[in-house]
């Protein structure tokens, strides 16, 4: 095996694991998301999306970082 086949027998194996983990979640209840942590998902894809520009890209997503890292300070503490 070269390495870009163990590449993607890697990915594969941490997306089978990450579709069961989903699965396995899916009996709880779900709770919508709140318009910080909507805005914050927007900043890191677009962050993603336009990677092209190193600048612009991180940027983005350290905003979608900070964004995400503000609301879960915010939300109230749950048992």
């Amino acid at each position: 095996m070269n390495v870009s086949q163990i590449y993607i027998l890697t990915s594969i194996i941490v997306l089978a694991i990450i579709a069961i983990v989903v699965i396995l979640r899916r009996e709880k209840e779900q709770k919508p998301l709140s318009k910080l942590t909507a805005l914050a998902f927007a900043f890191i894809i677009a962050g993603i999306v336009f990677g092209d520009d190193r600048l612009i890209g991180y940027s983005l997503i350290g905003v979608g970082v900070i964004l995400a890292i503000i609301d879960i300070v915010k939300k109230p503490k749950q048992s």
